[in-house]
């Protein structure tokens, strides 16, 4: 059986302006064990209220505009992404004003 862990990365002030962590799942046990999947980050929304994370993508260039392929999405339900932004954002409020990893 595989689980996972979120550990946030906080800004270290040199980010992006709103970007607030980087967040990675860690797998543990299981065929993943041993992984992890990176490239989650959690900004500050835009409105002000809160924040909101951003997934995995890879950018590309399509008739001369700048795109990006998200490199994680659903398979069967679209709720399975919006689970995944709630557990990154928990973790990421379980650490806020700590320094370390959030499980």
């Amino acid at each position: 059986m595989t689980n996972i862990s979120i550990h946030i990365q906080k800004t270290n002030g040199h980010a992006a302006p709103g970007k607030l962590a980087d967040a990675e799942i860690h797998f543990n046990g299981g065929e993943l064990d041993g992984l992890k999947l990176v490239g989650f980050a959690v900004w500050r929304s835009r409105d002000g209220r809160g924040e909101d994370v951003t997934f995995p993508a890879r950018q590309f260039v399509s008739q001369g505009e700048r795109r990006s392929f998200a490199l994680l999405r659903w398979v069967e339900k679209r709720e399975a992404q919006e689970r995944l932004r709630t557990v990154v954002l928990d973790a990421y409020r379980a650490a806020h004003g700590n320094d370390g990893a959030a499980h």
